[in-house]
């Protein structure tokens, strides 16, 4: 029973040798063809057949033709892969057999002319070199035909490499560049038109691309967030390539094609961190982590492996989230080859004598208090286990400290501690007047608070969460259209809280530069329209992804704010700030633990609410609408 053959199998036979055999036996076929056709374009007449000085020229000449494809490797070549190589292999072996010609006929007399070897090469090349490149555009003409068209922003070098990159892959075809540079306009760059991006929208029409592939790794943040702005109102999917630094470092490569990363469309340029400020609490120093399974805790782990702790403790209540993290720092450890000493301890910040034990017997240096419940609904809905965790888990650790004489602690904060309208943000608040008065009463214990909002890709961020929605093609779920939120990244947000826990005397409240509020409604019809979306509405009821307006949950605000005050100073570092805050006197902030504390032992969530409300927190949960002005 013959098997069945598709476009893109007639040429593919089922072993090597029937492979090779076929192309051996054409080649043959060609070579005669060309051998005896430029005598008959000479001659034009057969008698030559019956000359043997001419058989003998023939035979030769074939088989020194056949045996230069061979030694050139011409038959382990796949003929849709066929190239310049090969051609020049080609061009080579007919080269020798013409010359040999010219002499074989001199010294034989055989009646050959002295442009028929010439005519031979011209016409062999054509059939053999011809022969193996149409048979490879056919191939490239059939895969063409179900690849993507897509357009790609860029012409520099990662441009070009990615051109060809995909060229080998079965998933697109390019067909145009784009690129801003004058000295480029309407040039030719392996095969395809550079165009001006004025002329984008065209070329999707023209072409019906389906994908933009942003090829400008080394261009700037806001250069990025600029064409992605633009790149965002033609409704077409965007791709890019990896950044500059993971090329260099050779952590990726240009033909790995991924989605467009939310902080491109931020346009936050980073600043390289301080390598005095971040080593100046680390490096030889024993490190302990709260919170370390979290996102900012996980990340203030990886950051601070890389300034050589002597050892880094790792604090979690989650047996998961800390075997995970411990697994991940041992990985690293072994890639640096680093000799630190990294110890998994499953405690919970609420156990007192549990910390204290630990920290005396570990010598701690450093403290970074990152553990905390942070999901406001949650939080909410259970305010008794939040505030035991937020604030007496922070007084523990903090105590703790104090008591084993550890020389720095940093409490991370969250600008939804400031004029809070929802627990999570009121327990946090506490926190800090806790750390405040611990700061005033003692000395030896450097302690500090940094306050920062949101950050990408941390547990419970929007930004997962609309990824997922747009790629099962479900409506994009947002509490309010004209909810506002800071944005940083994790990694930014943990070397910041390091380099400001360093700058600290004690009792400052730093606050980090969290660049220009983000309209959530805003950033989510962008991230549709980089996927290639459109969003439906009343305007364009055809679109495919629905805005979902699904209203303002338990204790959430409109507006997030970084500033209890005014008064906020610089340091020296450009992104970071301090402010200068009021706090509680120590006998009133006991008193308010007493009273907390039995109401929490009572589970009376309406008395710890209560409590909450009568402290010095500005506890409110109706929101006031701030002037809202960037940290800068």
């Amino acid at each position: 029973m013959l098997p069945q053959l598709n476009a893109m199998s007639w040429f593919e036979l089922p072993t090597r040798r029937q492979k090779i055999a076929i192309v051996f036996g054409l080649d043959l076929l060609f070579l005669s063809l060309a051998f005896w056709g430029a005598l008959w374009v000479r001659f034009e007449s057969a008698h030559y057949f019956y000359d043997v000085p001419t058989w003998v020229t023939f035979v030769s000449v074939i088989v020194t033709t056949l045996a230069g494809f061979w030694y050139f490797g011409l038959y382990r070549a796949v003929l849709r892969y066929i190239n310049e190589k090969n051609l020049q292999a080609i061009l080579f072996s007919f080269a020798i057999a013409t010359l040999l010609m010219i002499v074989t006929s001199f010294y034989l007399q055989a009646v050959i002319p002295r442009t028929a070897p010439f005519i031979y090469l011209a016409f062999g090349v054509i059939f053999c070199g011809g022969t193996r490149f149409a048979i490879r555009f056919m191939f490239v003409w059939l895969e063409n035909a179900t690849k993507q068209n897509v357009i790609i922003f860029g012409a520099g070098d990662s441009g070009r490499q990615l051109l060809q990159a995909i060229g080998q892959g079965d998933d697109f075809q390019a067909v145009a560049f784009i690129d801003d540079k004058e000295e480029l306009r309407n040039s030719l760059i392996h095969g395809l038109t550079v165009y001006q991006p004025k002329q984008l929208p065209m070329l999707i029409r023209r072409f019906h691309a389906t994908k933009v592939l942003l090829a400008i790794p080394n261009a700037g943040t806001k250069r990025r967030a600029e064409v992605l702005t633009a790149l965002a109102d033609l409704n077409t999917e965007v791709l890019t390539v990896p950044r500059l630094n993971d090329l260099v470092t050779g952590d990726a490569k240009v033909d790995q094609i991924k989605e467009v990363d939310v902080e491109d469309l931020l346009g936050r340029e980073s600043v390289t961190p301080n390598a005095h400020l971040m080593e100046s609490s680390i490096r030889n120093k024993t490190v302990l982590v709260s919170g370390a399974g979290g996102s900012i805790g996980s990340e203030l782990c990886r950051q601070i492996l890389q300034f050589r702790p002597a050892r880094l403790l790792l604090v979690e209540r989650s047996e998961v989230a800390l075997y995970q993290i411990e697994r991940e720092l041992k990985e690293m450890r072994e890639a640096l080859a680093l000799n630190i000493d990294l110890v998994p301890l499953m405690i919970s910040v609420q156990h007192l004598p549990r910390l204290s034990a630990m920290m005396d017997a570990s010598n701690v240096d450093t403290v970074y208090h990152a553990a905390a419940y942070k999901h406001v609904p949650l939080v909410e809905q259970n305010v008794v286990e939040g505030v035991c965790n937020n604030v007496f888990g922070s007084y523990n650790i903090a105590q703790a400290a104090i008591k084993a004489k550890v020389k720095t602690f940093v409490l991370v904060s969250t600008d939804k501690a400031v004029r809070p309208t929802n627990v999570m943000g009121a327990t946090k608040r506490l926190a800090e007047l806790v750390m405040q008065s611990l700061a005033e009463q003692q000395s030896g214990t450097t302690i500090s608070m940094v306050r920062f909002g949101n950050v990408l890709g941390s547990s419970g961020s929007v930004i997962p969460l609309f990824k997922d929605q747009i790629r099962k093609g479900e409506a994009l779920t947002i509490t309010h259209p004209d909810i506002i939120r800071y944005f940083m990244t994790i990694p930014e947000a943990a070397q910041l809280v390091i380099q400001a826990g360093s700058m600290a005397n004690g009792g400052e409240v730093f606050v980090l530069d969290m660049g220009e509020p983000v309209k959530i409604a805003e950033l989510a019809k962008r991230m549709v329209h980089l996927s290639g979306l459109e969003v439906r509405d009343d305007e364009n009821p055809d679109g495919d992804i629905e805005l979902q307006y699904t209203g303002l949950r338990p204790g959430e605000k409109l507006y997030e704010e970084l500033l209890v005050g005014d008064d906020e100073r610089p340091t020296d570092h450009p992104r970071i700030l301090t402010a200068n805050e009021s706090f509680m006197p120590w006998d009133e902030l006991m008193a308010l633990f007493d009273e907390l504390n039995d109401a929490c032992e009572a589970m009376d969530k309406d008395a710890v609410i209560a409590l909450l409300k009568q402290a010095p927190l500005a506890y409110c949960q109706e929101q006031v609408k701030p002037q809202l002005k960037a940290v800068s």
